[in-house]
């Protein structure tokens, strides 16, 4: 148990990094609001994964299936989190992210309906998500500071491959509106930071992996490991240490932690 357990709202947590990180700050003794647009994936999170971490704790976690590209439905979820938090929120992470069209279909052959898939999902939701959550992150009479707001990027913001241009945008936009947001909701006493994520493997973290019991290193080759500075490919742990970083550090404001053991500053050649 933390010494001051904090309340999290986390997006796209029913699967990948966000059910890793429900996982992991429930173990650490946080209480947390997941929102996640599958069903299947969310009902198996809360009632299956997670419920021997907090059997013994009374009200550790809520969810609700909430469909990102629908405002009206981002309301109700934020409403529902107000009424679980009882009106208090310390860390709005916003990490879900429509990645399937990463080096899918060419630019050329994109439709607009594809495009404004990631832009609603990856770019639009999380701005309203910010906006509906400041009354719940807004600095208290009594506090010395309000809340924090987390964007999950990517590496892609700063690098790409062929075919991934809606997702490249959208995560090099979510930097632009990180440090835009630092700065007009300083006042408030809210901060806004970027993680950017490189490889973190998750295969591990779906239902599918839970009910064939797969490891975090299966489909990992030695290779894989050796390609990182670190040594290794990255782990949801190695994400969680940054969001509880920029949690507790009310110093650190608009800024952007890249969190790829290494892989993005390295000297790549052509092969001979």
């Amino acid at each position: 148990m933390t010494a001051q357990p904090l309340n999290f709202l986390i997006t796209g947590a029913a699967r990948g990094i966000g059910r890793g990180l429900s996982r992991l700050l429930l173990q650490r003794g946080h209480r947390v609001f997941l929102i996640d647009n599958n069903a299947e994936e969310l009902n198996h999170t809360t009632t299956t994964h997670l419920t021997s971490i907090s059997s013994t704790r009374k009200d550790a976690f809520s969810a609700h299936l909430t469909n990102l590209r629908q405002p009206s439905e981002i309301r109700t979820a934020v409403s529902r989190a107000s009424d679980f938090f009882n009106g208090h929120l310390d860390v709005l992470i916003n990490n879900a992210a429509a990645t399937g069209y990463v080096g899918g279909v060419g630019f050329e052959d994109m439709s607009l309906e594809d495009w404004n898939a990631q832009l609603e999902t990856n770019l639009t939701a999380p701005m309203l998500l910010s906006q509906l959550c400041i009354p719940l992150l807004r600095k208290r009479a009594d506090a010395d500071a309000g809340g924090s707001i987390i964007f999950m990027s990517s590496t892609r913001a700063r690098q790409s491959e062929p075919n991934s241009e809606g997702y490249a945008s959208t995560k090099a936009g979510l930097l632009g509106l990180t440090h835009a947001l630092a700065a007009s909701l300083a006042p408030m006493g809210i901060t806004c930071n970027a993680i950017l994520p490189g490889w973190i493997h998750v295969g591990n973290e779906s239902k599918e992996a839970d009910q064939k019991g797969t490891r975090w290193e299966e489909g990992l080759s030695k290779e894989d490991h050796e390609w990182h500075w670190s040594g290794r490919v990255g782990k949801v742990d190695d994400i969680l240490q940054a969001v509880e970083f920029l949690s507790t550090s009310k110093f650190i404001n608009g800024q952007e932690i890249v969190v790829d053991g290494g892989v993005t500053k390295k000297m790549v050649y052509p092969e001979e």
